[in-house]
């Protein structure tokens, strides 16, 4: 979801439907996703994530989507898919879908757990993305007049599906940056910027709103760019430190009344960690589905791996592993404080070990979390990896944690952070305590 969250079903900052593209093109789109991923078949394959259980509860009769005067099945659905509002944050840039709806008086809600993301705003219909452990992300939308959810491949993929952007070539979740006008739309020359935790704070949230302390430091949020005269004279410091959103619209129309900037922090991080997943799953899928094939060509065992397919699957992990560890985290220099609650029931989600330690755990003083792993590790998606993939991950954190790589990559461990991790590790991950 996006804009800036390119999250939830076509988020897309270039302001053309997907619409009005040439089925032609539509076709063509497809047909590479089910080509040059053979092993994993995007469009035909029925997806397994939390949405896709959630339909076939309802389907059988299960569970029964209540729907609200004001915000259609958007509580509903939220209660089903276990999101918890403190997880709200609104972007008012006109990046999805419903770029029509979408202002700075009227922005979009954005909703999430671990694996599902949803966002509605007034009026509209509800999009949503769900991280499916062997797809990727899957999005859909569901109507409310009438209750209808719908899978889109093709048309969400025109945005979500980054070829033509970073090099991507897999579905993934977008959050950008950008100044915006009093109408939603991209504002200032300098563009609209790809966000990740890697981010300094000044660059990020240009779209959004954003509710929280942060002392000195700036960020791009709540603004509204009225005059090019403005865009070239702001003071970023004016429109920081927002501990209630009554001066920029009327939130009694959402599930909430805030944007918290420890949620907004935590989204970032965990999009780019699960697009980094989709993108080892995709690559390893597709490089042992090749050796297979050659391996029937030689008239091999289809079980065999030579040396170089294993060498190439590393490599293939190694982001993977500098992402889970938070190589290149941009530094905190001041304290951040959220609004919502939401840090506080995230903390208390755990797992925990014997001592009371977790991945969830924050420090929001020098960086976003305490232990700098990503609890993502414990994710369905990650848990989904080839073991191939997996394995080579947990060698390669053996390897960091312990002390055999001291390389620079990884300095900002200290001998604490990793001995820490490392423990954590061991008693709340139990594929990584038996590896």
């Amino acid at each position: 979801m996006g804009s800036i969250l390119h999250m939830n079903v076509c988020f897309r900052m270039i302001l053309v439907l997907a619409c009005s593209i040439p089925a032609v093109a539509l076709a063509a789109l497809q047909f590479r996703y089910d080509t040059e991923y053979e092993a994993i078949q995007y469009s035909a394959s029925t997806p397994s994530g939390a949405v896709a259980q959630l339909l076939v509860r309802i389907a059988g009769g299960e569970v029964t989507l209540q729907a609200h005067a004001e915000n259609g099945y958007l509580a509903s659905l939220l209660r089903e898919l276990g999101i918890d509002v403190d997880t709200q944050v609104l972007v008012f840039s006109k990046t999805s879908l419903q770029v029509n709806k979408i202002s700075p008086l009227s922005p979009r809600a954005i909703y999430f757990n671990d694996s599902v993301y949803v966002a509605w705003v007034p009026g509209g219909l509800i999009e949503i993305s769900s991280v499916d452990p062997k797809l990727g992300i899957v999005f859909y939308t569901l109507e409310q007049q009438q209750l209808g959810f719908e899978r889109h491949t093709t048309r969400c993929l025109e945005c979500h599906d980054t070829y033509s952007l970073t090099g991507g070539g897999v579905p993934r979740h977008l959050v950008g940056s950008g100044f915006i006008d009093q109408t939603g739309a991209l504002a200032s020359h300098e563009g609209w910027i790809l966000t990740t935790d890697q981010t300094p704070i000044r660059r990020r949230w240009g779209g959004w709103y954003v509710t929280g302390t942060h002392g000195e430091q700036i960020h791009m949020g709540n603004v509204i760019i009225r005059s090019p005269e403005q865009a070239a004279n702001l003071d970023l410091s004016a429109t920081g430190n927002v501990k209630d959103l009554a001066s920029f619209i009327d939130t009694r129309q959402y599930l909430g009344d805030h944007s918290d900037i420890v949620a907004l922090m935590v989204l970032e991080h965990q999009a780019h960690v699960q697009n980094v997943i989709t993108r080892v799953n995709y690559d390893t899928r597709m490089a042992l589905h090749n050796q297979k094939k050659h391996n029937r060509e030689l008239g091999r065992n289809e079980d065999f791996v030579a040396e170089e397919t294993m060498t190439h699957i590393q490599s293939i992990v190694e982001p993977l592993v500098r992402t889970l560890l938070l190589v290149d985290e941009a530094p905190l220099s001041d304290t951040i404080a959220g609004t919502s609650g939401f840090a506080e029931r995230f903390t208390g989600l755990g797992p925990f070990d014997a001592h009371g330690r977790s991945l969830r755990q924050f420090d929001l003083t020098r960086r976003l979390f305490r232990y700098p792993c990503s609890y993502v590790i414990y994710s369905e998606a990650f848990n989904a990896l080839p073991d191939m993939s997996k394995t080579s991950i947990y060698q390669r954190l053996r390897e960091v944690l312990g002390g055999t790589d001291r390389s620079g990559v990884f300095v900002h461990l200290s001998a604490a952070d990793r001995e820490a991790i490392l423990e954590i590790l061991e008693s709340t991950k139990p594929e990584f305590a038996a590896s």
